[in-house]
């Protein structure tokens, strides 16, 4: 890789880090609204709501489109996030 490209990459790897460190914020912003949604729950099988998250990839996708983003991306993000929150709150569910 040529200088010139290697200067290039490094400039938009530090914007990629950025972009991370900004995400990290956001998911523990994230995170502290799904711990209030949690302790509104009563009992643990209504942490899925199959419809919420059917509603959710639907917006996403339509927004992805809108925005010219690849919405397989977005959708498997989403996917990801929606489940991985599934688990945090079955983990943390504290009630009967």
């Amino acid at each position: 890789m040529s200088p010139d490209k290697q200067s290039k990459l490094n400039k938009i790897r530090k914007k990629l880090d950025n972009i991370d460190n900004n995400l990290i914020k956001l998911i523990k912003k994230r995170t502290s609204l799904v711990d209030e949604v949690l302790k509104l729950k009563d009992k643990k099988n209504q942490i899925i709501d199959k419809k919420r998250i059917q509603i959710i990839l639907s917006r996403i996708k339509k927004k992805s489109y809108k925005s010219k983003i690849d919405p397989k991306i977005t959708y498997r993000i989403w996917k990801n996030m929606i489940w991985s929150y599934i688990d945090y709150e079955k983990r943390n569910f504290k009630k009967k």
